[in-house]
């Protein structure tokens, strides 16, 4: 159970439709990011590898 639910259970809150809409549309965008960074952080090890034993062509 996400912790918007809890958090809504405890305290009696109800989330209107745009707000939950809302919510989950930004918990998709923090996953996609989540993986861009982790895509990048990867290609900036590469990359770094590449610079400290340049091939000899």
């Amino acid at each position: 159970m996400s912790w918007v639910r809890l958090t809504s259970a405890r305290f009696h809150i109800r989330l209107t439709t745009d707000a939950a809409a809302e919510i989950k549309r930004l918990q998709k965008e923090v996953a996609e990011l989540r993986k861009a960074n982790e895509n990048l952080r990867a290609a900036s090890i590469f990359f770094a590898k590449e610079l400290d034993h340049p091939s000899t062509r």
